[in-house]
């Protein structure tokens, strides 16, 4: 066996170009293959960080009657003890406590139907984190004429800025990603003209915080007075007077249209709901262990006070645009492959023409067909093996790059990415089974394709592949 192996490593680099275009072939498509499901995988994981990790949370606890109907009467009591049963868990990183319903906000002659978030102001900084957010820069109309005037912004820069009128922004950093602007001084410039200021909420503030397109559309600004009114707990009537602290930015337009966060003691006296919470949104150490977490979580609690959902569960909306997405990028995937498993045929079919009178002496000679047959097979293994590895590693570089620092997306890109709701950056997912699967995938194309071989051997006839 170790000569047959031997033979079968030599007969590949006989012909070096041959190989090198076999090889090559392979490299190419595995490159592609994994990178575009990189993509793909990558921008799933930004999705469900984005929206779920840090906003849902990958579990919540609910009343067993609020996912049918969401609402103030469908609620449960929050005390130490369930906190510290959640916790006990080992996969639980973080239970953030929640009271969200909604309420008719109004100032002046404008009114709108808006969500009310009560959050723990400390706690809910561990997930979704809404200081990160808090709007700190606004291009308003009346500021932009001064902002277009700084020494050193070239065309192009004033043609990305002036896309971005009145868009409001949480750090000079994210200026600088959207606007394309790199320069330093003329950043902190742009920040002196388009400074805004916004406050977080404190432990028990009687404040709140606005959406940046619920601010617009109200036409708020800090220390104005909304007015909310609303229905609290069994129907209590609920009203009140809330400064504004803050405008804070929120990716998805859906929400960034309607959410107002308060804290939570606040929240509770609005509607009346001392000590009540709609839901406890949990954030895991380990997001694959989700469904046993919540399995474990569903017998430690009461069940007919507790109901533990994920959020594939709670968000069927995400999880079947994901899997509709995800189809598609398999089809793709499907048809790349038969495209690269004809290109690898047709080098097979290539390699079998120019070898048959090869074959013949060596059968002439007195090697067996089997034998023959098993030394091809080793050399296409072979000759996959070389494609496969050097793919592998041609590709690891820009997979571990692109995972820790995503393409950043700027100017006209970015802006439609924002639009949609999503954070202007395209990740690549790590390195996972997809990235086995893709070279498993490659090197079972090549053993496929080397059947014709194989069965060109055991027809093959010695005086017509002499006379070849």
């Amino acid at each position: 066996m170790k000569k047959i192996i031997q033979m079968a490593w030599r007969n590949i680099w006989r012909n070096r170009k041959r190989t090198i275009i076999t090889a090559a072939s392979i490299f190419f498509a595995l490159f592609f293959a994994i990178i575009m499901r990189s993509f793909q995988l990558g921008t799933y994981g930004h999705m469900i960080h984005q929206v779920i990790e840090s906003y849902s949370g990958y579990l919540q606890v609910q009343s067993p009657d609020y996912f049918d109907e969401p609402g103030l009467d469908n609620s449960f009591e929050y005390d130490k003890a369930l906190l510290d049963q959640i916790n006990s868990n080992p996969g639980v990183k973080i239970a953030v406590p929640r009271l969200e319903s909604f309420a008719l906000a109004s100032i002046g002659a404008k009114t709108k139907g808006v969500l009310v978030n009560g959050i723990d102001v400390e706690k809910e900084g561990q997930l979704s984190n809404p200081e990160r957010n808090l709007v700190h820069y606004r291009f308003l109309s009346h500021l932009m004429d001064a902002v277009y005037a700084i020494p050193g912004l070239s065309e192009d820069d004033i043609t990305n800025l002036k896309m971005y009128e009145n868009a409001s922004f949480s750090s000079l950093d994210k200026i600088s990603l959207n606007c394309g602007i790199t320069d330093t001084k003329v950043l902190d410039k742009i920040g002196e003209i388009t400074a805004f200021e916004s406050n977080y909420l404190q432990p028990n503030d009687d404040g709140v915080l606005v959406s940046d397109r619920l601010s617009k559309f109200m036409k708020l600004n800090i220390g104005d007075t909304l007015v909310l009114m609303g229905t609290g707990y069994h129907g209590s009537s609920a009203a009140g007077l809330f400064p504004v602290r803050g405008i804070i930015k929120i990716a998805s337009p859906e929400l960034d249209n309607k959410l107002v966060y308060m804290s939570l003691p606040r929240a509770q006296e609005f509607f009346s709901m001392e000590n009540m919470l709609t839901t406890l949104a949990i954030n895991l150490y380990d997001n694959s262990e989700m469904v046993t977490v919540q399995n474990e979580l569903t017998d430690v609690l009461d069940k007919n006070t507790y109901v533990i959902k994920n959020w594939q569960e709670f968000n069927p909306v995400l999880k079947q645009s994901i899997e509709g997405d995800n189809a598609g990028g398999i089809v793709f995937a499907a048809i790349l492959y038969v495209i690269v498993f004809f290109g690898i045929f047709g080098t097979v079919l290539m390699m079998i023409a120019e070898r048959k009178r090869e074959f013949g002496v060596l059968i002439a000679i007195g090697m067996k067909k089997r034998l023959l047959m098993y030394v091809v097979v080793i050399e296409m293994f072979f000759i996959g093996a070389v494609g496969t590895l050097i793919g592998m590693i041609g590709v690891s570089p820009l997979i571990y790059l692109g995972n820790k620092f995503p393409i950043q997306m700027t100017g006209k890109t970015a802006k439609m990415y924002e639009d949609m709701g999503y954070e202007a950056i395209m990740p690549l997912a790590s390195f996972d089974g997809y990235f086995w699967w893709q070279a498993l995938i490659v090197l079972l194309m090549v053993l496929v394709a080397s059947y014709f071989p194989l069965k060109s051997i055991r027809k093959l006839k010695i005086m017509n592949a002499l006379r070849a």
